[in-house]
C-alpha cells in the first residue's frame, strides 16, 4: 500500500464522495487510488475550478470537499479559491503535491515554499514527512476544517510519499547495483538510506480504518434561550436577519426552516440562507432591509457579520437591542458590538429558540408595514422591467426566469451587476438552492459551483447566472461538463461591458477605460466542446431557449444561452466599499 493509497482510504472513510483536480505527476497515485476506493475522480482545466467545486460540495453536504493538485503553479492557482473558502467559512481539503521531501530547496522541478504561501489563508496547514504522518494528519485535517468556524485545510504531500517504495528506492539511486567508491560517495549513501529508512519505517503497521472526529463548536445554554425568549417578548418591532453563517450545517437546513417559520419573526435571507422559506413565504422580506433595520427596536443578526453589507453596522438602529448569533467571536463584534453576544451555531440556536418560542406570536401591523414596502418594491421593479432597452431588459429576462424556474432548481451567481439584478428578481424554490461567492466577492466561481453542486444534486437544474465578465474565467469548463457527462445550464448577461465598474467609473472619472468588452458569440464555446448554445436578443428568444436548454439538460447535454441585454439604471449608486 502506497501513500496514494492511504491517503484515498482515509478521504473515502470520511464520506468523500469527489476529488477535483488537475492532473499532475506529484499527486498522480492520490487520483489512482481514489478511483479504486470508489471515490469519483473530477479533472477540470482550472485548478481554481477544482477548489470551487470542492467548496460547493462542502456548502451543500456539510462534509468537506476534497481538491488535489499538482506542486508549485497547481498550488498557487489555487489561493483565489482557497482564500475565497476561507473568508466564506467553508471548510475543504486541498492536498497539494510537492517535490521530494531529499529534494526540498535544492532545484527541484516546480519547487516553492508553498506552506509560507498557504499558511495565512488556511485554517490549518501540514507538510507531511513520512508515511506513518499520513493518516493523522489527514484526521486532524478533517476534524479543523469542520470545527468552531469552519475553512480550508492544506495538506501538502511530498512525491516520495506517495508512489511505490521499491519505485522511490529507484529514484533515489538505491536501484544501482554499483558500489560507492569513495568516502564522499559513501557517506552520500549513508544519507540516503538512513533518510529512506525515516521516510517509510512502520508502513506495514498502517491502518486506514478511522473513523470521522466529532465536530466541535461552542454551544449556547438553555439560560441564552431564556434571555432572547425575554427580548422577544418585550418587541414590538423585531427584524432577524440570517446569512451563510447560519448554513454550516447545511443538513439541518429543512429543520431550519420549520424552526423560522415557527418563530414569526420578519427575516431577511442572505447569501446561503436564500431560498430557506422557499419563493413567497409571507414572513421573509427582500426589500427596503436598510429601512427596517433603522425602526427595528430588536435585531436578530445570525450568522451575519456587521461588514460593508451592513454599512459596518450604521444601517442597524443604535437604540435597538441586537442579539448577535455566530460562531465566529470576530463576527460577533466587528465594527459593533451587539448587546447580547451569543458565540454558538446559530442554526442549532435558532431551531431550540424555536422550539420553546410562544406559538402564534406574531407582530401584525409591523409585518403589514413592511410587506408594504416589499409590495411598493416589487411595483417599481415590475415598472423598470418594462422600460425598453437595446437588448433584452435584464430585470425582464429574470422576472421571466424566475416564472419558469423549478422547485428544484439551484442557482449558482457569477458576476456583478447582472447576477445582482437577478438578486432582485429571482426567487429560489427551497434550501441550499443558491450559491454565490460570499464577502470575497469573487469572480470566477460558476463552473466549479455549478460542478460540484449538480454532483451533489444530480436529479436539480442547475443554472449558473454569468455575466459576460465573469464568464470568461470558466467557460472552459464545458469541456468538464462534456467528458463528465454533467449537464449545467449557463445564462450570459452580455452587455458587452465591466457594467458594475463602469456605471460609476464614467460618472465619476468621465472614462471608461477597460471597462469594455464585446458582444461575443460566447454560445460557441460550448459547441466546441460538443455542448450546445444560442444567442437571444429578443425575449421571446430568451424564453424558447431556455426551454430549449432545459430540454438538452433534462438529455444530459450542457447548453449556454448568450443573453444579448440592454443598459438600466437599476443598480445605479451601487458601488461599496
Amino acid at each position: 500500500m502506497n501513500g496514494g493509497e492511504i491517503i484515498a482510504r482515509v478521504v473515502a472513510n470520511h464520506g468523500v464522495k469527489f476529488i477535483f483536480t488537475l492532473v499532475g505527476g506529484h499527486i498522480s497515485p492520490i487520483l489512482v487510488a481514489a478511483g479504486c476506493c470508489g471515490i469519483r475522480v473530477i479533472d477540470t482545466r482550472h485548478e481554481a475550478n477544482a477548489v470551487f467545486a470542492a467548496d460547493a460540495v462542502s456548502r451543500l453536504t456539510g462534509v468537506p470537499g476534497v481538491a488535489a493538485v499538482t506542486a508549485g503553479p497547481g498550488i498557487t492557482n489555487t489561493i483565489t479559491a482557497v482564500r475565497n473558502a476561507m473568508l466564506a467559512q467553508s471548510p475543504l481539503i486541498l492536498l497539494g503535491g510537492s517535490a521530494p521531501t531529499i529534494l526540498k530547496g535544492r532545484g527541484a522541478l516546480q519547487d516553492i515554499d508553498q506552506m509560507s504561501l498557504m499558511k495565512p489563508n488556511v485554517k490549518w496547514a501540514v507538510a507531511i514527512k513520512n508515511v506513518r504522518e499520513i493518516v493523522p494528519a489527514l484526521v486532524k485535517a478533517f476534524g479543523i476544517a469542520q470545527e468552531g468556524v469552519p475553512g480550508p485545510v492544506f495538506v501538502e504531500c511530498p512525491i516520495d510519499l506517495l508512489y511505490d517504495e521499491s519505485l522511490i528506492r529507484e529514484w533515489y539511486g538505491k536501484g544501482n547495483s554499483k558500489k560507492p567508491s569513495g568516502l564522499k560517495d559513501q557517506a552520500l549513501q549513508w544519507y540516503v538510506d538512513r533518510h529512506l529508512k525515516k521516510l517509510f519505517a512502520g508502513k506495514e503497521s498502517i491502518s486506514t480504518s478511522v473513523t470521522p472526529q466529532v465536530v466541535q463548536y461552542k454551544h449556547h445554554s438553555a439560560s441564552d434561550v431564556q434571555s432572547v425568549l425575554v427580548q422577544l417578548a418585550k418587541a414590538s418591532r423585531p427584524v432577524i436577519l440570517v446569512g451563510s453563517g447560519a448554513m454550516m450545517q447545511p443538513q439541518r437546513a429543512g429543520v431550519l426552516a420549520v424552526a423560522l417559520q415557527r418563530l414569526n419573526i420578519p427575516v431577511y435571507l442572505s447569501g446561503m440562507m436564500r431560498g430557506t422559506l422557499g419563493k413567497d413565504h409571507p414572513q421573509q422580506l427582500r426589500h427596503h432591509r436598510k429601512e427596517a433595520l433603522r425602526e427595528a427596536d430588536l435585531i436578530v443578526l445570525a450568522g451575519v457579520p456587521c461588514d460593508f453589507r451592513l454599512d459596518y453596522g450604521r444601517h442597524l438602529n443604535k437604540n435597538a437591542f441586537t442579539i448577535g448569533i455566530h460562531r465566529s467571536r470576530k463576527d460577533l463584534t466587528q465594527n459593533r458590538k451587539p448587546s447580547l453576544a451569543l458565540e454558538c451555531d446559530p442554526a442549532d440556536f435558532l431551531i431550540d429558540l424555536a422550539s420553546v418560542a410562544p406559538p402564534n406570536k406574531s407582530w401584525p401591523s409591523w409585518h403589514e408595514t413592511l410587506i408594504q414596502r416589499d409590495r411598493e418594491r416589487e411595483k417599481s421593479i415590475a415598472e423598470q422591467a418594462g422600460q425598453p432597452t437595446q437588448g433584452i431588459n435584464p430585470i425582464h429576462l429574470f422576472r421571466t426566469l424566475d416564472l419558469s424556474l423549478k422547485d428544484n432548481a439551484i442557482l449558482i451567481a457569477d458576476g456583478g451587476d447582472f447576477v445582482a439584478t437577478s438578486s432582485y428578481t429571482l426567487k429560489p424554490r427551497k434550501p441550499l438552492s443558491w450559491l454565490d461567492p460570499g464577502v470575497f466577492g469573487t469572480l470566477g466561481v460558476g463552473a466549479g459551483f455549478a460542478l460540484g453542486a449538480k454532483l451533489c444534486f444530480p436529479d436539480a437544474e442547475v443554472i449558473i447566472i454569468y455575466g459576460d465578465g465573469s464568464a470568461g474565467y470558466s467557460l472552459m469548463e464545458y469541456d468538464t461538463f462534456m467528458r463528465h457527462r454533467i449537464p449545467v445550464i449557463s445564462i450570459i448577461g452580455n452587455d458587452a461591458c465591466w457594467s458594475q465598474i463602469a456605471r460609476d467609473q464614467i460618472e465619476l472619472l468621465k472614462d471608461d477605460t477597460a471597462t469594455r468588452l464585446a458582444y461575443s458569440n460566447y454560445e460557441t464555446i460550448g459547441a466546441a466542446f460538443g455542448a450546445q448554445g444560442k444567442r437571444v436578443e429578443t425575449i421571446d428568444d430568451f424564453a424558447s431557449a431556455f426551454e430549449e436548454a432545459r430540454l438538452a439538460a433534462q438529455k444530459g447535454m450542457p447548453f449556454i444561452i448568450n443573453a444579448i441585454i440592454g443598459k438600466t439604471e437599476f443598480r445605479k449608486g451601487s458601488i461599496s466599499m
